[in-house]
């Protein structure tokens, strides 16, 4: 009996010190579930590194296990959004011109892919170009016509025959919300019910007393006693698209810029306000469906014409105007949001969080990135004023799925805050008087640190912000899988570092970005699955990281498993590690 209490003891030992060797602590805890909406940075949880040193895997054949996907024209370009009032002044009258702009193209694109001292970029998005009392444009007075403060129509053909030499497409500002008051139509209307255009217009008798979410009056006096509605301000009242002669004048519009001139496809402004439903303002049934039929109108005048909303909402708002036949893309203003708090904050947990829900929400690839535009506080003012914040806002931008626009000067840091003048000053060019937009008195006062912050002085400086917009936009346009619709959000097991993993069935990019202004070793790349089998060797295309860099081995879900590329990310480091078979 003795001996068998003895056995029997010894067993139970063994099988304890089996179950406490694989059971240790955290190993095993399963993975808290998906919060359903973007946690704050400081309520997400901080992530261990679980990285130890592995053997060096064996040597098989990297494959890509993906399908080729076809994709429009727009997922291979970047674009650049140009206030021409702004960007550059050919004759002196101190307000851009089209002739300005023509000028500076070979800043933009100078045509030959093999050069580097241009900034890459393959699409252009012109705010309005049309007749308008304001400086901005977005009260139209003649959709057909051209502001002849930056010119004539020649002039703009001119241009547009010049962007297209050197492979830029053109997108302008079509405003179909609303018309300025003093368009010929809205005065026209304003002769009563029996005027020819009076029904282009929304108008009641008395007030309705409906008002914004904001609670701003929506329903305006006007001079014959009559209410009309106009949801941004009185000098732009709405069009009523609920009359088809409305739509046909729009029409009629959409086929002079694409047909007779030749434009590439239009940013839609206020796109989720152009037919309301009772109190409902915006995103109506209505809505969507008067852009089914206007997307089959304009694909009929031009196939491969561009459309992108201002849908200025949640992402699963604006997510509805691309999944049917309506929109080709609208803005992401979530993901913009995200990435600005990542870069100021230092922290990619909220920016990882908002990509891998929006990669679910759109069709593949389709949406609109951007970081900032004309109508909010320019980046390097989000970003605490910040440069390596900024570069790091650009990693985040350049190297995403989607289609990435760039406000002007965003590239060399303009500063800009409300009111919105202030965040369309003229482009900064130069030290010289003038910042080089203008021989004149400029329209806006120019920033006045445009001594130091300015094309000229950022173009030789490879640690400038403008060098590193260069190298990413460059790098976008070198690399398939940068331009693919695929991306997987990689674990990196730290708070600071930012990591995607980017494919297409010609190329593997890993994408690491340090956001920290530290050295950071404490981490490891972990993709539970992906497109990826056997292993990869890897080097880094915008650093040069070549051969110490290991070998990548793929796990059986297609991803990889505790990574690390290097011993330690240089602090504000951006990498992209292509995989090689």
């Amino acid at each position: 009996m003795k001996s068998s209490h003895t056995a029997r003891f010894l067993i139970f030992l063994v099988c304890a010190t089996i179950l406490a060797a694989c059971v240790q602590p955290g190993t095993d805890t399963p993975a808290p579930a998906a919060s359903p909406a973007a946690p704050t940075a400081t309520e997400l949880p901080t992530t261990p590194a679980t990285a130890a040193p592995t053997a060096a895997p064996s040597r098989a054949p990297g494959v890509i296990n993906l399908t080729p996907r076809e994709l429009p024209w727009w997922n291979d370009a970047v674009f650049y959004e140009i206030f021409v009032r702004s960007f550059a002044d050919d004759n002196g009258d101190g307000i851009g011109d089209f002739a300005g702009l023509t000028a500076k193209l070979d800043y933009l694109n100078d045509g030959d892919p093999a050069t580097t001292t241009d900034l890459g970029i393959t699409g252009i998005w012109l705010m309005p170009i049309h007749p308008s009392p304001s400086y901005h444009g977005y009260d139209v007075t003649d959709y057909t016509a051209i502001n002849p403060d930056y010119g004539t129509l020649d002039d703009f053909r001119g241009f547009l025959d010049a962007a297209h030499q050197r492979g830029i497409r053109v997108i302008i500002d079509l405003v179909l919300n609303h018309t300025s008051e003093e368009h010929p139509w809205f005065l026209s209307a304003l002769n009563g019910p029996g005027a020819p255009y009076h029904d282009y217009y929304l108008w009641s008798d008395t007030d309705p007393g409906i008002r914004s979410s904001e609670g701003k009056a929506v329903w305006h006096r006007a001079a014959n006693g009559q209410y009309y509605y106009g949801f941004f301000w009185s000098g732009m009242p709405d069009l009523n698209y609920t009359n088809p002669a409305v739509t046909q004048e729009m029409e009629r519009v959409v086929d002079f810029w694409l047909s007779d001139v030749g434009v590439d496809g239009f940013r839609l402004d206020a796109a989720r306000h152009l037919i309301e439903e009772g109190s409902q303002l915006a995103n109506t049934q209505a809505t969507h469906q008067w852009f089914e039929g206007f997307r089959q109108q304009y694909k009929a005048e031009k196939s491969d014409a561009l459309t992108v909303g201002e849908i200025w909402d949640k992402s699963s708002v604006v997510a509805t105007y691309t999944e049917g036949d309506e929109l080709d893309l609208a803005f992401n203003f979530d993901l913009a949001g995200a990435w600005l708090t990542a870069a100021a904050a230092k922290d990619a947990r909220t920016a990882n969080f908002v990509l891998e829900r929006d990669l679910k929400a759109f069709p593949p690839g389709q949406f609109a990135t951007f970081l900032a535009n004309h109508d909010q506080n320019r980046v390097i003012n989000q970003v605490n004023d910040d440069v390596e914040r900024a570069k790091s806002a650009a990693a985040l931008l350049l190297t995403a799925p989607g289609v990435p626009f760039l406000y002007y000067g965003e590239e060399i840091g303009m500063r800009g805050q409300k009111p919105d003048e202030m965040i369309r000053t003229p482009m900064q060019w130069s030290a010289e008087a003038g910042a080089g937009f203008t021989t004149g008195q400029p329209w806006e006062a120019i920033n006045p640190d445009f001594d130091l912050v300015n094309v000229a002085a950022q173009t030789g400086d490879p640690d400038s912000l403008l060098s590193r917009y260069r190298s990413l936009i460059q790098l976008r346009n070198a690399s398939p899988a940068l331009r693919s619709a695929d991306a997987w959000v990689v674990d990196s097991g730290s708070k600071a570092v930012y990591a995607l993993l980017r494919a297409s069935p010609e190329q593997v990019l890993l994408v690491i970005a340090n956001l920290s202004d530290d050295p950071l070793q404490d981490y490891a790349l972990t993709l539970e699955s992906g497109p990826l089998g056997g292993s990869f060797d890897v080097a880094d295309l915008l650093n040069g990281t070549g051969g110490e860099v290991p070998v990548l081995a793929a796990n059986a879900g297609g991803g990889f498993d505790a990574y690390r590329p290097l011993p330690e990310l240089a602090p504000g480091a951006v990498y992209a590690f292509e995989l090689r078979p």
